[in-house]
């Protein structure tokens, strides 16, 4: 009777068994603009871009490591220690809990993750905020990693590229995320003075202190398309002054039209992209140290470093945006004393009739 209760009844009830499998969490996922439903590997496969809509979702920081460096390879940078509930702060949970949920949820220390690889076979050091850590928000372990990370790039004599996606300075650390700001200004001063290029990636969303410090000190910035890039977000703008805002306002497009970001990116262009103007930059700046004699009022170039014109035209001619001028018939042409010809012949014809006799 043992044997029947304990193998024939259970491999029966199996059998027989109408449950249901387990279905993963994210084996579909719903597009946020058009509602589509799309399998999670083939968005995957399409760097986390819908197919059909192209909306552009988050990336962690992983993945986005993955795809930027050469073949998925890249070196974690490690990260200083630092306190990690120096207030001892509690609103409806201990801030020590939070961290403990959200790194467990991440597998990640905090909100930045630093790594070093090859770019198209040029060396480049990278930060990525991940928004999955408590909104990307800006504390003193996120601002530790961001200096590392620059302080890592002057060391190694390479660019820097920064992917930021942050809600702000994380509100638990009080004053010390806040001091953040200046500390990681400083360091992009440390780029800017070693003359190495500091490029920013605005994904969605990039807001807060972020936005208001180190995100938009970058010698270029690219934003993917439809990301939010503001301080304050539209909700709040909207309820202050009362009034019915543009539509797409604070988005990647509507900064490009008014001057604030230099190039919206599709993300499937983002590496090529990330990986020619780093090679236009670098350039730029070996050829600077190759010409350091060249002094103004006893100084070096303080608005950057002096480029070859070639290097631009080839960057440019390889990157397809070139227009060829057009030839211009010789009737069109400006020839200055052809001009100054028929400028003088009025003024001539003018003088002999008031030199005529009026008599005649």
């Amino acid at each position: 009777m043992n044997w029947i209760n304990n193998v024939v009844r259970p491999k029966i009830s199996g059998l027989l068994s109408t449950a249901k499998r387990e279905v993963p969490d994210n084996l579909w996922v719903k597009c946020p603009e058009t509602g589509e439903m799309v399998f999670y590997k083939d968005l995957e496969a399409n760097q986390f871009v819908v197919p059909g809509s192209n909306y552009h979702m988050r990336m962690d920081s992983q993945q986005r490591l993955r795809h930027l460096f050469d073949g998925g390879d890249y070196r974690t940078v490690a990260i200083p220690a630092v306190q990690q509930d120096p207030l001892k702060f509690r609103d409806g949970r201990k801030y020590t809990d939070r961290l403990k949920d959200a790194k467990a949820t991440t597998k990640l220390e905090d909100a930045v993750l630093v790594g070093e690889g090859q770019l198209d076979g040029q060396p480049v050091v990278s930060a990525v905020q991940d928004f999955r850590f408590m909104a990307g928000s800006l504390g003193m372990a996120a601002g530790e990693a961001l200096i590392t990370g620059m302080l890592r790039a002057v060391e190694l004599k390479t660019p820097f590229i920064l992917f930021a996606a942050s809600g702000g300075a994380r509100m638990q650390e009080g004053i010390l995320s806040l001091m953040q700001m200046p500390r990681t200004t400083i360091a992009v001063q440390r780029l800017k003075d070693a003359r190495l290029p500091y490029i920013v990636v605005l994904t969605d969303p990039t807001t807060g202190g972020v936005t208001a410090s180190y995100a938009m000190l970058g010698d270029i910035h690219i934003a993917e398309p439809g990301a939010l890039i503001c301080f304050a977000g539209p909700r709040v703008i909207q309820q202050t002054i009362r009034e019915q805002l543009p539509d797409g306002f604070q988005r990647a497009e509507y900064l490009l039209s008014h001057g604030m970001v230099d190039m919206v990116v599709h993300r499937h262009q983002l590496r090529e992209t990330l990986s020619r103007v780093c090679k236009l930059l670098m350039g730029g700046t070996q050829l600077a140290k190759a010409k350091d004699t060249h002094k103004m009022n006893g100084k070096p170039y303080m608005n950057g470093s002096p480029i070859d014109s070639k290097v631009v035209e080839t960057a440019a001619r390889e990157s397809g945006a070139v227009v060829e001028p057009e030839a211009v018939p010789n009737s069109q042409r400006f020839e200055p004393g052809k001009s100054d010809k028929k400028r003088d012949e009025p003024a001539s014809s003018q003088q002999t009739a008031k030199d005529a006799p009026h008599g005649a």
